[in-house]
């Protein structure tokens, strides 16, 4: 799912580049930004699911 999802990023930068003023990018360049986000939200979602757990009541 990495790598379809690098191709989307790519696709969708290709796409909607002149809307959001960026310059067109290539896959590889898409990799990058997907490892990025991935080191970036992956923890943030861990440490949200830790903190927000279920809580267990012991009776």
């Amino acid at each position: 799912m990495f790598f379809v999802g690098a191709w989307v990023l790519m696709i969708f930068a290709g796409i909607v580049y002149k809307d959001l003023g960026v310059h067109p990018f290539g896959y590889v360049s898409s990799m990058v930004v997907s490892i990025g986000l991935w080191l970036t939200v992956a923890p943030a979602m861990g440490a949200v699911a830790r903190v927000s757990g279920p809580k267990h009541k012991n009776r």
